[in-house]
């Protein structure tokens, strides 16, 4: 299963920055909608468009493997 680190990586933006980042602003920024955003940071095994994924990367000038990494199906709990 693919597991998302999207709340780590805007928690990491949050300390970086000092300040907070809302989904609503992440989501006029990226053209990603809020529900998908919601969907991505807390609902396990999500789908998510790779279009995405790249919005993401570009916003936080990140790689994918900050967003993102493989649980093998018995560590997924």
């Amino acid at each position: 299963m693919i597991r998302f680190r999207l709340k780590e990586v805007i928690a990491d933006f949050e300390f970086k920055h000092n300040r907070n980042l809302t989904l609503a602003e992440l989501a006029q920024a990226t053209g990603i909608a809020r529900g998908t955003l919601s969907k991505i940071a807390n609902e396990k095994g999500a789908s998510v468009l790779t279009s995405n994924i790249d919005q993401l990367c570009g916003y936080f000038g990140c790689r994918v493997e900050d967003l993102m990494s493989y649980l093998p199906d018995d560590e997924a709990g």
